[in-house]
């Protein structure tokens, strides 16, 4: 299983932003990226699409594209 965990490496330590999960021993990749590489994105607001989005009455219908494999 793989499982990524974002942190901060700090005068040789890692201060990781959640705990890892809790193993006695696993390997580790350890990616460095320069803080102005860093992304920080906005946080999505739920029904911010709202208005904007719309479909189409038959969209659950077969297309007549498909007869021939139904």
């Amino acid at each position: 299983m793989l499982r990524t965990i974002e942190g901060i490496y700090d005068n040789g330590v890692v201060k990781f932003d959640e705990a890892p999960p809790t193993l006695k021993r696993a390997k580790v990749l350890i990616t460095f990226l320069e803080e102005s590489e860093s992304i920080k994105l906005p946080k999505r607001r739920a029904g911010g699409l709202a208005g904007q989005i719309w479909m189409a009455e038959d969209f659950n219908e077969p297309l007549e594209d498909l007869n021939d494999y139904i």
